[in-house]
């Protein structure tokens, strides 16, 4: 093992998200966030000096593999929404002005092709087109979606398409792709049955491009046809707006796409008019842009840091344009983890492990639940491994990555079959003789979170403590104080909000008299998802049943923890705490 990972060391480095080729294929932008601080740079193609676009207002950057922070105006310089909501123009030899001045929250500008007008996302409900040489803004749908996402313009200038969908659905249950004709004012919407559609965008010639799940797996389509049909998913769930999982070339006759195999990702290239499919490289890409012969994508591994790369046809060589974390990662030899597959009741079920081999396990648990940790790069994996701890990253069902009937098998069962899941999953672990009861830990945020205080409730032999980030554990409150996005969620998850006795037996806090290992749990007091009442309720309960609970508020913080000073309390006690199952 290599000597432990200092903390100063997964705090350190910047942020990286939402590469894009300027329309004339020269230049990089992307966004980055470094000490709390955001900013839009512009690098080379071809490699070369950094340097900031952006300096006040600062940008309002998307996390990961999601963006819709900003888009290239057609003669150069961007349009981008700062973080006071409002969109931006910053030129490349000039001052920014402000385009728009609604007061209310624009997401995912798209620039027409003709230069003239741009669209955006507004309150995730509304999508608006506003003149780029002044001129009052024009409302483009009707009103009659709940949620709109991702705008974009056709070529021509003439149409604009845009993902859409209504509670009480999310949108990986059925949204729609709607098109609004500029000049005709008509409006279509399609959708496969039983299925969702997400990134709508065109090809050169018009022709609809989009991902959906007709099949069964997020696939790209042409049309309304895959044309790279696999049972791998080509796209992640939308849990923002700016995912960019694929792009064509500028001649349309070629689309790049990602693919999840299992949690480990690929990049390939799929020919339109054949369907050959070849492969471009590995590791978790997403954020593609492709313009002249440069294919640009944000690139991650278990393995490998961060980093915005160009891929220079025709042979995709690779050049690193911009890294993320510091430097110091490239010397460590953090190791690829091993996939597992559990047979249990009929279905397979998924994990990766990180292997340290000293007979200790960390279980994480991701949120979501319709979600997934890839192997991408996770510092807080390495920090954990180089202490020793093996780290079994668990997909119950539920989470995605595994096709869509895997994904919504979860559907009416969040809180039962998530934690029986996991715990098969870490039994099949012990069994394998990875760790004992005695020295193993769950953990997770969140959703992960409500999957921790389950296991620890109804499966208490398979762990010896828990770790809890900001956890759901009462579902009943959750539909009455949760955020927009996320307000009706549990209607599929869990069923009908006047099924109160279902919401409660699903619900950890009535179970959490049972939790007698010691949990740490954290929370934000300003959380605006999971509201920390919600924790201080869950700590009553555990403490009325003598269970051990350390409990910790961290002041001023969300759903997540951005000050470093509490990010680097958050390790420490963790770390004081695990060293209690060493073994």
């Amino acid at each position: 093992m290599p000597d432990p990972i200092p903390h100063a060391l997964v705090a350190a480095g910047r942020e990286l998200t939402e590469p894009r080729l300027s329309p004339d294929g020269e230049r990089v932008a992307f966004v980055q966030r470094s000490s709390g601080v955001a900013s839009i740079n512009v690098v080379p193609v071809g490699g070369g000096p950094e340097r900031i676009l952006t300096t006040t207002p600062s940008p309002a950057p998307g996390r990961g593999l999601g963006g819709g922070c900003f888009d290239w105006l057609v003669d150069g310089g961007v349009v981008y929404v700062a973080d006071d909501g409002e969109l931006w123009v910053q030129p490349l030899d000039a001052g920014p002005w402000r385009l728009t001045t609604w007061g209310r929250a624009c997401r995912a500008p798209n620039v027409a092709p003709n230069g003239e007008f741009i669209v955006c996302a507004v309150d995730e409900a509304e999508v608006w087109a506003a003149p780029l040489g002044g001129g009052p803004p024009r409302r483009l749908d009707d009103g009659g979606d709940g949620f709109c996402f991702d705008p974009v313009v056709a070529p021509g200038s003439t149409a604009v398409a845009w993902q859409a969908w209504s509670a009480p659905s999310m949108p990986w249950d059925d949204a729609a792709v709607v098109t609004a004709g500029l000049e005709t004012g008509a409006v279509g919407r399609w959708r496969p049955p039983a299925a969702a559609v997400q990134q709508p965008r065109f090809l050169p010639d018009g022709t609809g491009l989009c991902v959906h799940d007709a099949a069964g797996w997020l696939n790209v389509a042409v049309g309304r046809d895959p044309v790279a049909p696999a049972e791998f998913e080509q796209a992640g769930p939308t849990w923002g707006m700016g995912q960019r999982s694929y792009a064509a070339a500028p001649d349309g006759r070629r689309i790049a796409f990602t693919r999840n195999e299992r949690g480990f990702g690929r990049l390939c290239v799929v020919e339109v008019d054949t369907g050959v499919v070849s492969d471009i490289a590995r590791g978790v890409h997403g954020q593609l842009s492709w313009r002249g012969g440069s294919l640009v994508a944000l690139r991650a591994g278990a393995r490998t840091p961060t980093q915005i790369v160009r891929y220079a046809e025709p042979g995709f060589e690779r050049t690193v344009l911009a890294v993320g974390p510091a430097v110091q990662w490239d010397g460590l030899d953090v190791p690829e983890p091993e996939l597992v597959q559990v047979e249990h009741e009929g279905v397979t079920l998924h994990a990766r492990r990180h292997v340290a081999g000293e007979g200790r396990m960390l279980c994480w648990v991701h949120g979501g639940p319709t979600d997934q940790w890839p192997v991408d790069f996770r510092p807080r994996i390495a920090y954990w491994w180089s202490r020793g701890w093996d780290v079994l990253v668990v997909d119950p069902r539920g989470s995605t990555g595994h096709g869509r009937a895997y994904q919504r098998a979860l559907n009416g069962a969040w809180g039962r079959l998530d934690v029986d899941d996991t715990a098969a999953l870490l039994a099949a672990a012990h069994r394998a003789g990875w760790a004992r009861p005695a020295t193993t830990v769950i953990a997770g945020g969140s959703s992960g979170g409500l999957t921790v205080l389950g296991v620890m409730a109804d499966h208490p032999g398979l762990v010896a403590g828990g770790v809890a980030s900001y956890p759901v554990s009462d579902l009943i409150e959750l539909t009455r104080t949760t955020h927009r996005f996320e307000a009706h969620y549990t209607e599929t998850l869990v069923g009908p909000a006047e099924d109160v006795a279902r919401h409660a037996s699903l619900s950890p806090i009535g179970r959490a008299g049972r939790i007698s290992s010691p949990l740490l749990l954290f929370h934000g007091s300003d959380d605006p998802v999971v509201p920390v009442a919600q924790s201080e309720a869950l700590v009553e309960r555990i403490r009325g049943g003598g269970g051990d609970v350390e409990f910790v508020v961290y002041e001023g913080e969300g759903h997540g923890f951005r000050d470093p000073a509490n990010q680097r309390d958050e390790y420490s006690r963790t770390e004081r705490f695990l060293a209690e199952f060493r073994g």
